[in-house]
């Protein structure tokens, strides 16, 4: 167990190897599973503000589950996280390019520079999630069968889940948490 501020996080995420491969997976982890990508209470507003410009990025089945249930929903445990098409088939916002592979319509946005906001963070912290409880964040590796070219991948380049994240971690707890996350795993 590796103790970084009010985070508790898994010794898996330092000695386990992850890449995503999504020549490999294409994109599977946005249409497999039991529900949208989960989403933080400040989140669905910033969905909600910037769908005028994401809706040009996703399909018309996409646009029109939006249409009928929000930018955002309540899944069937009570949390909030993002529609999917269908019975939790893919995420509302996902788009496939030409080569097959699902994408993220935000973040085609946000790489287009049209938004400021990337992606979900549950989605860029991916293969982490993040459990809150009153006085820490635990974050643990979640193990998918469906990562497994993922794994293969970030083994062969000899990428720790911890490095292969860095910008979403930065991103989720600040540049002086990183580096001290670093310096625990590192010395």
């Amino acid at each position: 167990m590796i103790i970084v501020g009010d985070t508790v996080l898994s010794d898996d995420i330092k000695e386990n190897f992850f890449v995503c491969d999504l020549e490999a997976c294409k994109g599977a982890c946005c249409v497999e599973g039991d529900a949208g990508a989960p989403l933080e209470d400040e989140e669905t507003k910033i969905i909600e503000d910037i769908y005028p410009i994401v809706k040009d990025y996703i399909t018309e089945e996409g646009r029109r589950v939006i249409a009928e249930q929000g930018t955002w929903v309540i899944d069937k445990d009570g949390d909030k996280g993002t529609p999917t098409i269908g019975e939790n088939r893919e995420c509302a916002y996902a788009l496939y390019d030409e080569r097959g592979i699902l994408k993220c319509g935000i973040e085609q946005a946000y790489l287009d520079g049209k938004i400021s906001w990337k992606k979900p963070i549950s989605c860029h912290m991916y293969p982490i999630r993040v459990t809150k409880y009153d006085q820490f964040d635990a974050l643990n590796y979640d193990r998918w069968h469906i990562c497994d070219p993922a794994c293969q991948l970030g083994s062969s380049l000899k990428v720790p889940i911890y490095k292969f994240l860095k910008d979403a971690l930065i991103r989720k707890y600040g540049e002086a948490w990183y580096a001290e996350l670093v310096s625990e795993i590192e010395g």
